[in-house]
């Protein structure tokens, strides 16, 4: 593909074609011998690998694990995780976060036992339709579960794909995917297709990593890779920047009446919907304007500050640790032990918790 930054993409050429064939048969072979020994690419099982790429969105590939093994210890089948509660569900997420990912899996599974009759859908359609499934994840389960020749294109594969294209189209536009997407549908084998989706994404991941400095001389892709040929391996992935994160302030409270702790949930809208939180108000607070909104105090210190990242805002906090005579009626309170086995609490709040 020639160089252009014009926002229209070129149409793909015989030779990208011929290229991305060669690619694709290139990465199958290195994929044999360099992929990584993971839980979720020992089974052809589409609820486990369903379960697995939910997991890995906005997620490290090593903190992904634990959870993997314990929530199939918990739900090991679609009917246990459609009868399974919220609560249930979300405690098994507690950590990784975005968690309406949780929420859509218990959705989706009750959609497989009531429209499907209990069967995990085979065709990349059907996968579509479930709730929290995209075309990405859609095509990495249609390919690794059914071995279909169905891509899934994220932003390892359009970034090993632009590198070796030495296609400068902007990866964060819908068309590039579409486009990159069609490209690889029309080369993609008939066989061995999970593989050769885990391939792309193994390379992205390992090799042709997205932050830092691309590890070329591991690459099976070093002698057909056009980006490499012509030194632009540094100026590719073209990404338009993202908006600043706009950045809140708050006030956190650990509030503890005797052995219990106290906590509210969130509205039914917007960040962190439904979810369990610690007291918390808008603002950063004076000493003198916390000690006016309890009555009863026993103890008030400062126990730390803490910044967590969404990822369209920020949230700076700082907490105090509150010890009060006698309960408030605005919020739940339970011990330390029945948080900890049923209460699913943000990320956001763990730092704060973790210090009671």
């Amino acid at each position: 593909m020639k160089q252009t930054k014009e926002k229209d993409i070129t149409a793909y050429s015989k030779e990208d074609l011929e290229l991305t064939e060669e690619v694709l048969q290139k990465l199958l072979l290195w994929y044999q011998s360099a992929r990584r020994d993971l839980p979720w690419r020992k089974t052809k099982d589409p609820y486990c690998i369903w379960i697995s790429e939910i997991m890995l969105q906005q997620t490290r590939v090593e903190a992904v694990k634990e959870y993997y093994h314990r929530f199939l210890k918990v739900l090991p089948t679609v009917s246990h995780l459609a009868e399974a509660s919220e609560e249930t569900v979300l405690k098994l997420w507690e950590g990784l976060g975005y968690y309406s990912r949780a929420r859509n899996l218990k959705k989706a599974a009750q959609q497989i036992i009531s429209e499907h009759n209990g069967e995990f859908p085979r065709n990349f359609d059907a996968i579509r339709k479930l709730s929290g499934i995209g075309d990405y994840t859609a095509g990495s389960i249609s390919s690794i579960a059914f071995d279909l020749p169905t891509p899934a294109v994220d932003g390892n594969v359009l970034r090993v794909m632009s590198r070796v294209l030495n296609d400068f189209s902007d990866i964060t536009l819908t068309k590039t995917k579409k486009d990159m997407t069609a490209l690889l549908s029309l080369v993609y084998p008939q066989k061995q297709c999970g593989d050769v989706t885990q391939s792309l994404m193994e390379l992205g991941a390992m090799v042709c990593i997205p932050n830092g400095q691309p590890k070329c001389e591991e690459c099976p892709l070093t002698d057909c890779c056009r980006a490499k040929q012509e030194g632009t391996v540094e100026q590719l992935p073209v990404k338009t920047e993202k908006a600043k994160r706009k950045t809140q302030k708050k006030t956190v409270f650990l509030l503890q009446c005797g052995e219990e702790y106290a906590l509210r949930k969130r509205t039914e809208k917007g960040l962190l919907s439904g979810m369990w939180e610690l007291p918390n108000c808008e603002g950063i607070f004076t000493e003198k304007q916390i000690a006016s909104l309890f009555s009863n105090v026993l103890l008030a210190e400062k126990i730390g500050s803490y910044r967590h990242i969404f990822t369209h805002i920020e949230w700076e906090m700082e907490c105090y640790r509150i010890i009060i005579a006698e309960k408030l009626p605005d919020y739940v309170w339970e011990t330390e032990a029945t948080i900890k086995e049923k209460y699913a609490l943000p990320a956001a709040f763990r730092p704060f918790w973790e210090k009671r």
